[in-house]
C-alpha cells in the first residue's frame, strides 16, 4: 500500500507537527510506502536543523525514521517554500521541490491512500 500524506503543520506547533510523521514512520514499519506533501508552515522541517528543535508534547518525534526511510519520499511545496525564503538548494536530502500535480499524481494511482493532517 502507499500512503500519500498532506501535511501543513511546522514549528509553530510541534506536536501537530510530529503526528503526519508518526503516521508516516508506522506505515513505513509495516512495509508500506508514502509519500509527504509538506504545505505552508510545514516546508521548513525539510530544512537541515529545524525538525531536531522540533520537540512535540507527548508522542516521541519520528521525523529522522521517515527522511531518512527509502520508501519514504519527501515533496515540499514550491511556492509555500520560496514564500519563505526557502530555496532548493536549502532542503534536507531527500527531500526536493513540487507542487500539487505531483501530490496529485501520487493520490491518483489505484493502491494508495490519501491521509491529510
Amino acid at each position: 500500500m502507499h500512503y500519500a500524506i498532506s501535511t501543513t503543520w511546522g514549528p509553530t506547533d510541534t506536536t501537530r507537527a510530529a503526528i503526519p510523521f508518526i503516521f508516516a514512520a508506522t506505515a513505513l514499519e509495516a512495509g508500506d510506502s508514502v509519500t509527504l506533501m509538506l504545505f505552508h508552515d510545514a516546508v521548513s522541517l525539510a530544512v537541515p536543523g529545524v525538525y531536531e528543535n522540533v520537540v512535540p508534547c507527548g508522542p516521541p518525534a519520528k521525523f529522522s525514521e521517515v527522511f531518512s526511510h527509502p520508501n519514504a519520499e519527501i515533496i515540499v511545496c514550491k511556492p509555500c517554500a520560496q514564500v519563505r525564503g526557502i530555496l532548493a538548494d536549502n532542503l534536507r536530502e531527500p527531500s526536493r521541490m513540487g507542487g500539487m500535480g505531483e501530490f496529485y499524481q501520487k493520490v491518483a494511482q489505484s493502491d494508495c491512500k490519501p491521509v491529510a493532517f
